[in-house]
């Protein structure tokens, strides 16, 4: 229809010309076995599922490049909350897609052990007395760090030390240094736990204390000062700072917004910015600086960088990508800015900040946490700082409490295993920029779009197969000779089956877990309905062999889709 006033010819016209051209030319190789033209000017192609279910439709492979992904990066002064989570299932699930699709991926977790966090939670070790029974360190540090954001309000002179602690922990020696690096490697282990709980791993943790000891900042600094954006300022307030400056497009003479701001790199007092020390982490990722780490392995399949290690072959990426929630969308152009400030455009061009919304909490879970609900908010926030929030392990624990409670059948799927599955499917099924609501209640519906009722969903197929394989009715999962799916739901089944290969591309092409997500409880529902509508081991003998066909086809795609996200794939709950 587009062409028709190019070529002044009807779309009717021109959708015959096509109609004409693909069936002389053989295009479509036998997929279809009939196309037709439909006024104004369609083409509708009619499916031959005969010869499309024997095709061996499969992902187009990315020819094997190299990426990187660097998620979770939890600051390490305290228990992480379901908001670091959330970046964490997203993260592992976008690894599990770039492997599907052919990727080489190597896992990041950047450890933060010379920012303010740490540094807060280190001055409430040495000056708050705080007496608290827990079982987990992070725990205990979770009530002091907002213990300690209260008492700087009145006390300004241990606000003061926060700069002299971060000063200690960025030179290395010293009994502050000490005491930071021992609660940061206590955190980080209980972290890796609660994370492997949800099916969570790492190839790699980068601290950023081996950034600056390891020289990858001064590599950095020499490549910058070679550039005419990157200088020390020597008057104004951000004199004695060394910043980089932001190019001013033609139209706009004085610059007024954040994203054309200066940026500092480092301070006055010579204490690196955490976009500094990015820069030069993403210059190692893409193989663009000399340096490199040493390496220690820590537990099975998983490294550090350590000062006692090994050399190995970490980094060196094609595509880089960052699972940042979108708060942080400026300091990721900064290090996008410093690349192609450094003439790296190729590197530059294959950064990729993958930004989601914040996670809050609905009134329910609010209410469960003490916190006043009398204002009426549709969703309240968390706050680190205010000790405001959901902690990883409780709402595990809590979670699982919710499905014991609920389930009929303890033979199956352990509740910890369910309740691991549903959380991580809630957070990942909104759209990435969405911010998510968190409800407990809702996270363990078994029915709707949640977790649980993908696993059941598996679960069902399973079990109808192993009862065929148990009667004798099912010999083989092969498709028989001849079939017509005559059931609309075995149309839709179908259909929706054909559409997988598409929507790995176009996760992949989005970097984004969601359509994934989408895909998924549609398939589900669909074959919920193919169950109902058509029977299966009680069909006629002329229906049975394909209906067992397509729930075995059914099941090995679901599973395959369940791997993706991260879920089990249960032969039963």
């Amino acid at each position: 229809m587009q062409l028709a006033k190019t070529l002044r010819q009807s779309p009717l016209h021109i959708a015959a010309q096509l109609k004409n051209e693909l069936e002389q030319a053989g295009r479509m190789e036998g997929l279809l076995n009939r196309i037709e033209t439909a006024p104004p000017g369609f083409l509708n192609f009619h499916i031959d599922w005969n010869v499309w279910v024997r095709k061996d439709f499969r992902l187009s492979e990315a020819g094997g490049g190299k990426v990187v992904i660097e998620h979770t990066s939890i600051n390490p002064n305290k228990s992480a909350h379901i908001g670091h989570l959330r970046n964490a299932c997203i993260g592992d699930s976008l690894a599990r897609l770039l492997k599907k699709a052919g990727y080489r991926v190597e896992v990041h977790n950047y450890i933060d052990d010379l920012g303010n966090q740490l540094a807060d939670t280190v001055v409430g070790l040495l000056n708050v007395n705080h007496q608290a029974e827990h079982l987990r360190f992070g725990d205990y540090c979770w009530e002091l760090y907002a213990r300690v954001n209260k008492e700087y309000e009145q006390n300004s002179a241990l606000l003061e030390q926060r700069s002299r602690v971060l000063q200690a922990l960025e030179d290395g020696d010293g009994n502050v240094a000490w005491i930071g690096l021992l609660t940061a490697e206590r955190i980080v282990r209980e972290h890796l736990e609660e994370m492997k709980s949800f099916g969570i791993d790492y190839d790699l943790l980068v601290w950023e204390s081996r950034i600056v000891r390891e020289g990858f900042w001064d590599s950095a600094f020499r490549l910058l000062q070679q550039t005419e954006l990157f200088h020390r300022e020597t008057s104004g307030k951000l004199e004695g700072c060394w910043v980089l400056k932001q190019p001013v497009p033609e139209s706009e003479a004085e610059p007024d917004t954040e994203h054309q701001a200066d940026k500092v790199l480092v301070r006055s007092n010579g204490i690196l910015t955490y976009t500094a020390k990015d820069i030069a982490y993403h210059l190692w990722k893409f193989g663009l600086l000399t340096n490199d780490f040493r390496y220690k392995g820590i537990s099975d399949g998983l490294w550090s960088t350590h000062a006692e290690g090994i050399a190995a072959d970490y980094g060196k990426a094609d595509l880089v990508v960052n699972v940042i929630d979108r708060r942080q969308e400026y300091p990721q152009a900064m290090v996008k800015q410093a690349l192609e400030v450094l003439g790296f455009e190729a590197p530059a061009k294959n950064l990729r900040h993958v930004g989601y919304g914040v996670v809050s909490l609905s009134p329910g879970a609010a209410i469960d946490l003490g916190i006043d609900t009398s204002d009426g908010k549709t969703a309240y926030a968390m706050s680190g700082r205010q000790g405001i929030g959901i902690k990883v392990s409780d709402l595990l624990g809590l979670m699982e409490a919710q499905i014991e409670g609920k389930r009929s059948d303890p033979k199956g799927l352990s509740s910890r295993l369910i309740a691991a599955a549903a959380i991580r499917y809630y957070l990942l099924r909104f759209a990435l920029p969405t911010e998510v609501v968190f409800d407990i209640q809702q996270a363990t519906e078994t029915t709707g779009n949640t977790g649980v009722y993908l696993m059941y969903a598996h679960a069902r197929a399973a079990n109808i197969l192993t009862k065929a394989q148990a009667n004798e009715l099912l010999r083989t999962e092969s498709l028989p000779e001849d079939f017509t799916p005559l059931e609309r739901a075995e149309h839709a089944l179908l259909r929706q089956i054909a559409a997988w290969p598409d929507t790995l591309s176009a996760a992949c092409e989005e970097l984004s877990p969601t359509p994934i997500c989408h895909f998924a409880y549609e398939l589900a529902t669909l074959f919920n309905h193919f169950y109902t509508a058509c029977p299966i081991l009680k069909a006629e003998p002329n229906r049975q062999p394909f209906r067992l066909w397509l729930t075995a086809i059914f099941k090995n795609v679901i599973a395959d889709v369940l791997d993706v996200i991260g879920l089990p794939a249960p032969d039963r709950m």
